[in-house]
């Protein structure tokens, strides 16, 4: 039975040249959007030439870029990008007047769907278990990607203890790497341009044997080999700036596997975190508040 697309591309990440990985790595983070894709924008995003495209998509058993889009159908199947009458409505709208959040949002349903699907698969499903189980949860964000790492570190301390958000402005990474736990666990949340300071700690923490998950852009190409998982989104939505706002719909799903990992005893934690919560802080519209 002939490889699917995915095969090839996963293939190619352990074999492949540098180019070759990165185009790989982008292609199967990006796998959805592929049809709006041409040899040159491929060649523009990762960065490589056009006919770097063309080799590589010779190397993996294609005729050229045209001839691996043709073959995309094992792998994305016949799915309408807009599923719904009002988003077609909105599409249509949209492209009679030439309007470029149409071709955003085409892209924005393809990369959720693609988060979905990752959700669903073997190395996910590692993740969720490792996150309930470990000793420890240590969550990192750099630059922009800082409120994506404590909006996961605050949902998961309502499941369990020992979830930590790391601290920045220390600058060594001590309570991680010092934290003598039987089995710690790191998160990294991390886009280009990417910080020194992800790439380090995630080689400092492969050395220490911790077992670290990097969240990430398809155009990373340092993670494989320095972490346990590469959970990558889409971050291009043909808007001035790159959005990260499917890391951030991939953490809630990632929150709701650890919840199933951990099962209904999860929910006597959460009640006393509430019950917490309403004593210290309140909520608007409390009968009794911390003052009372």
């Amino acid at each position: 039975m002939p490889q699917t697309l995915r095969q090839r591309l996963q293939a190619c990440l352990a074999i492949g040249s540098k180019a070759d990985k990165a185009l790989a790595s982008y292609m199967l983070a990006q796998i959805a959007s592929l049809p709006f894709e041409t040899a040159a924008s491929l060649a523009e995003k990762i960065p490589v030439s056009e006919p770097t495209v063309g080799r590589f998509c010779r190397t993996i058993g294609y005729k050229s870029f045209k001839d691996l889009k043709q073959n995309l159908g094992q792998d994305i199947g016949d799915r309408p990008w807009l599923i719904s009458d009002r988003l077609r409505d909105f599409q249509q709208r949209s492209l009679a007047g030439d309007d470029q959040l149409a071709r955003s949002l085409q892209l924005e349903i393809a990369a959720l769907v693609a988060v979905y699907e990752l959700a669903q698969s073997e190395e996910w499903k590692r993740v969720a278990r490792r996150l309930a189980t470990a000793s420890g949860v240590y969550v990192g964000g750099f630059q922009t990607e800082r409120g994506l790492a404590q909006y996961l570190a605050n949902q998961l301390q309502y499941l369990r203890d020992g979830v930590h958000l790391i601290d920045l402005a220390a600058g060594n990474f001590s309570e991680l790497l010092l934290s003598g736990g039987s089995s710690p666990s790191l998160v990294i949340f991390e886009a280009r341009r990417y910080s020194r300071m992800a790439l380090v700690l995630a080689r400092e923490a492969k050395a220490a044997g911790i077992h670290t998950t990097l969240v990430t852009d398809s155009f990373c190409d340092w993670g494989r080999g320095l972490v346990d998982e590469m959970l990558v989104v889409s971050t291009e939505f043909n808007l001035f700036w790159d959005s990260t706002a499917q890391m951030a719909s991939l953490s809630s799903l990632l929150v709701n596997a650890v919840f199933v990992e951990l099962g209904p005893e999860v929910e006597l934690r959460m009640n006393r975190m509430a019950e917490l919560y309403g004593r210290f802080t309140g909520h608007v519209g409390d009968s009794s508040g911390p003052l009372d």
